[in-house]
């Protein structure tokens, strides 16, 4: 099954679409004729610009806030639990969230080009609910270099290096090829073996139930003060 995504400003994440892809994810994992989710968004250029930044910019209370970023907690605790392996196609380049999807990934399969960004200092926020996946992944050090270096991108070999990144394709030829592969791989798997897996290789992060929702909180809360609000109007498109 394929989990596609859109949106025209270099397919941001507002929170209705947020709540759209943890749906589709929720119902694929329900779904015993799916055996493998390939998670891309549409287009050639950017996979994924992170949060809107017009929908931030109209957030006015933490409350508001909190309810925007709890989607980004929604989506990741989907992709956590859902019971088949998480194919993601990284075409271009990840900002914040994006790097928080590709994070939540079980298999991340990306291009050349596709270099990433934690972006959320910047704008007076931090990637406190994307954290724990990204983490989790690339670790605490790799992690802290994005996070506190918010203004420079990083290519896709180093996140492949780090752990990010499974596969860089230097060609789209290639690049989708292997997915395609390994799509038909696991298609032929046991359901029962990928469901033990996910829960191995998952180990540890059962209280992300209460955690992302809380750094959402945090989230929320920044959002709505005076100097991220000026960083957010001078960045939204």
């Amino acid at each position: 099954m394929v989990v596609e995504f859109f949106h025209p400003q270099s397919n941001a994440l507002p929170l209705a679409l947020l709540q759209d892809l943890a749906t589709h994810i929720q119902e694929a994992g329900l779904d015993e004729d799916i055996r493998v989710v390939v998670l891309r968004s549409a287009g050639d250029r950017a996979f994924c610009a992170g949060a809107s930044f017009t929908e931030l910019s109209k957030i006015i209370n933490s409350h508001d806030g909190e309810d925007f970023f709890k989607g980004f907690a929604g989506v990741i605790n989907s992709m956590r639990k859902c019971p088949k392996f998480i194919i993601a196609r990284i075409h271009g380049k990840a900002v914040g969230g994006g790097v928080g999807l590709a994070a939540a990934a079980d298999y991340a399969i990306a291009l050349t080009g596709a270099d990433i960004k934690l972006s959320e200092l910047e704008i007076g926020i931090g990637p406190f609910v994307v954290g724990p996946a990204i983490e989790r992944k690339i670790g605490l050090s790799a992690f802290s270099q994005l996070a506190i270096d918010a203004a420079s991108w990083r290519t896709a070999e180093w996140a492949k290096t780090r752990g990010l990144f499974a596969e860089v394709h230097a060609n789209i030829q290639e690049f989708d090829d292997s997915i395609q592969r390994l799509v038909t791989h696991l298609s032929h798997s046991n359901p029962a073996a990928v469901r033990e897996m996910k829960k191995m290789l998952w180990q540890g992060t059962a209280n992300w139930d209460q955690l992302l929702p809380e750094r959402a909180k945090i989230s929320g809360t920044l959002v709505t003060n005076p100097i991220a609000q000026k960083a957010i109007a001078s960045l939204r498109t």
